[in-house]
């Protein structure tokens, strides 16, 4: 059985200044790709140690190399233009803009791996076992389906979709023959299912909110059952947007949560429960027994620390519907979903990853 986890950062960490600086000469021509290299090692590096005094046992680059969590897929993959789907931002700064994720404005062709610079970095330098995220096919149906741009390559979403899932399959299979024991997808664009604005949007565009949630979540299923599940662990991540401290999609996972625990082969559900955005635990009840839900109490929006006995009660809550022995603890989202990263500072993210670790010492034990 792969190792399984009571505390968990869900990916990303905040750049460090001198690496935005060199991400910043690399964008305007000043230094090579090899200088950037160097920089984002180095910079691992000390989210490395970070992570390891704060006390996790699992670990993270920290996504460091990418602009944001899901752009690794159109830096490796040709097919994607400078198009954007715009999305209606809430919090601060809240608006509408454009998602991180370019549009497919071609037929996708993979170009090389999409965490080749990743892989093997962390293979060499992590600390201790770690896990690599992807982002999952079914993403790229809201962000980067754009009708009269993507439509003219790809007439439905399921034709854009199989592309995609051959891509993430390939991608999986080639990290599973590298050695790695723990891979996530990333999966927010599903709360586009839950949120009774986004369900309305997407009515209005003759499509059926729950029928386009089933095709994703068989889309996502597809890419895992080659996956040796005795020896790698895999995760989905849940969340309602994550961008400078925004979010742009609300509702408790009532509408999807049948279709989400009992459908989805996945090993861990990482859920955002940080604010009332989130819902309450109820819809925990369609869990299937041994599946495990890491609960996303500890905001990473905001800097303010959590109450441990707060965390501890929330958790005794979730229990009521999940056995204590199968829940863990997270933030909600990473800290740095694009590399501007969150509201907060490099010292606030640390002491908010050590919450996680200590609460979850307390709890079970154990990290």
């Amino acid at each position: 059985m792969p190792p399984r986890y009571r505390a968990e950062n869900v990916g990303s960490f905040l750049r460090p200044p001198d690496l935005l600086k060199s991400r910043l000469a690399y964008a305007q021509g000043q230094i090579k790709v090899e200088e950037l290299r160097t920089a984002e090692d180095r910079a691992i590096l000390q989210i490395f140690d970070g992570q390891r005094k704060a006390g996790v046992s699992v670990f993270t680059d920290g996504e460091l190399r990418r602009a944001s969590w899901l752009t690794d897929m159109a830096d490796a993959v040709e097919g994607f233009v400078a198009d954007k789907v715009i999305l209606d931002w809430k919090g601060p700064g809240g608006g509408f803009e454009a998602s991180s994720a370019q549009a497919v404005g071609a037929k996708l062709k993979k170009n090389r791996k999409l965490t080749a610079h990743e892989l093997p970095f962390l293979k060499k330098s992590a600390p201790g076992p770690f896990k690599i995220t992807l982002p999952a096919p079914s993403n790229f149906m809201v962000s980067s389906y754009k009708r009269g741009v993507s439509s003219r390559f790809y007439p439905t979403h399921a034709a854009l979709l199989q592309d995609l899932i051959e891509i993430v399959r390939d991608e999986i299979k080639w990290l599973v023959a590298e050695g790695a024991t723990y891979i996530q997808l990333d999966a927010p664009f599903y709360s586009h299912y839950l949120d009774p604005i986004q369900r309305g949007r997407l009515e209005r565009d003759g499509l059926s909110p729950d029928e386009e949630f089933k095709k994703s979540v068989v889309g996502d299923n597809s890419l895992l059952k080659e996956i040796p599940r005795s020896k790698v662990a895999v995760s989905v991540h849940i969340c309602r947007g994550n961008s400078r401290s925004r979010w742009y999609t609300e509702g408790g996972y009532d509408a999807i949560a049948e279709k989400l625990f009992g459908m989805l082969d996945v090993d861990n559900f990482l859920l955002e429960y940080d604010t009332d955005r989130a819902g309450g635990f109820e819809p925990l009840r369609f869990v299937p027994r041994g599946k495990r839900v890491v609960l996303g109490l500890i905001t990473t929006k905001f800097p303010k620390l959590e109450s441990q006995d707060d965390l501890r009660r929330r958790i005794d809550e979730a229990a009521r519907y999940v056995p204590l022995e199968n829940l863990a603890l997270s933030t909600q989202c990473g800290f740095a979903a694009v590399a501007a990263g969150n509201l907060l500072t490099m010292d606030e993210q640390w002491r908010k990853l050590e919450l996680v670790v200590n609460t979850a010492r307390k709890v079970w034990g154990t990290t």
